[in-house]
């Protein structure tokens, strides 16, 4: 399916990075944040997974040197295991229990991953005979492709805690006076294996990104209406539900308004459909620039009648949005010579505020909401009607002035 014929009239933070593109890997905050929670939702128990083979690992390491090879328990490079690297292994492997992963273990491992390669490079380099060094170097290389592969890090993190343990590993070799040839070699290979682990680890992190926004692009392709680019009427039905629900949780107004495009009909018959189409998406457009709050739901109900959810909304806000869909609409001046209420493209809007009970359903505000959209056609249609539970009518009389 071809995404890039799509028209969204409302900012769509996936379709904005996909143009762009996300070099440096990092999305807009709220959307890297979604992303972000996304990776984290089913990572923990294979992270979890990941962590007990690294702590069989090193433990077969330590067996492997002091019974294979013969070499002493000694300091620093037993401490250094048993003191740090085993427990921030452990810590991890806490960590990723669900209830605190998404919350302590990103950043714990922003401090720990660091730690722990430091001290794995330490331990490489201290070797009793400089002809073990190319043995802990091996385990270093491992290590590399652990922290960019398995811990779940972003790149950059992976990339500047690698980065320590090379510095690390060279500072240690040149305080221990390995032979320079050798050390040389050595910090070769690590630099190597970097490139390497670190390339694939940019690609890697490069495609989940790019998968994610396609994703999201595509349930927003599905959730919106292809022409005006608002939520279609299955979208906004299935979300308004739990808009609502969320209200009365918090003893909200919400408020409901509705358009409708004057004598749509007529201009489809004189100018065409592909210049209805035209004008449909020009009003979207306009209708969208004025409900932009984070909860706020606008769609298109129905040919050309559009419908937005305000949660929170009380009659004066309602009001406010009512009449700046008028007018922003009656400003786009789009030639309407058939029209009996003015030579331009106008809207007919209605408007309801009502307190969110469990007594009064998202139903009854919408048939409140039609009440008022089809008075303002009965007064002269360009206008807007308000109504709410109070104030049964309001501004009926007057029509809405524009310049």
């Amino acid at each position: 399916m071809s995404l890039t014929g799509f028209h969204f009239t409302a900012d769509s933070a996936a379709s904005r990075t996909l143009e762009r593109g996300f070099a440096w890997l990092r999305f807009e905050p709220a959307l890297e944040a979604e992303y972000r929670e996304t990776r984290a939702r089913n990572a923990g128990p294979r992270i979890r997974l990941t962590l007990l083979f690294a702590v069989c690992t090193m433990l077969g390491f330590v067996a492997l040197d002091h019974r294979l090879f013969g070499i002493p328990w000694r300091l620093p490079d037993d401490l250094l295991r048993f003191g740090i690297e085993l427990p921030l292994l452990l810590l991890g492997i806490w960590l990723v229990g669900a209830p605190r992963y998404q919350r302590f273990y990103l950043p714990v491992l922003q401090v720990a991953a660091p730690l722990f390669s430091v001290a794995a490079a330490i331990t490489a380099a201290w070797a009793p005979d400089p002809a073990f060094v190319a043995l802990g170097t091996a385990r270093l290389v491992l290590i590399t492709f652990f922290v960019y592969f398995m811990l779940g890090m972003p790149f950059f993190a992976a990339l500047r805690s690698n980065t320590l343990m090379v510095a690390a590993f060279a500072i240690t070799t040149w305080w221990l006076e390995i032979p320079a040839v050798l050390a040389t070699y050595n910090v070769f290979i690590l630099l190597c294996a970097n490139v390497f682990a670190g390339y694939g680890s940019y690609a890697l992190e490069h495609a989940m990104r790019l998968a994610f926004l396609e994703r999201k692009l595509l349930a927003e392709v599905a959730s919106h209406d292809g022409l005006t680019g608002l939520l279609n009427r299955a979208a906004f039905d299935a979300q308004v539900s739990r808009v609502w629900d969320q209200a009365v949780r918090e003893q909200q107004s919400v408020a409901v308004v509705m358009l409708d495009i004057d004598h749509f009909k007529s201009f489809n018959d004189r100018y065409g459909h592909q210049a209805g189409d035209r004008a449909l998406r020009e009003v979207a457009a306009a209708v969208a620039r004025t409900a932009r709050r984070p909860l706020d739901l606008v769609a298109r109900f129905g040919g050309e009648e559009l419908i937005a959810i305000l949660p929170g909304a009380d009659r004066i806000h309602a009001e406010t949005v009512a009449r700046a869909w008028v007018e922003a609409v009656f400003e786009l001046n789009i030639p309407h010579a058939g029209s009996a209420t003015a030579e331009r493209v106008t809207i007919s809007v209605g408007a309801a505020a009502v307190d969110a009970t469990r007594e009064t359903s998202y139903e009854a505000a919408v048939r409140l909401a039609d009440r008022a959209l089809y008075l303002s056609k009965d007064y002269g249609r360009n206008r807007y009607v308000m109504l709410d539970r109070l104030l049964p009518v309001h501004d009926l009389a007057q029509p809405l002035r524009v310049a």
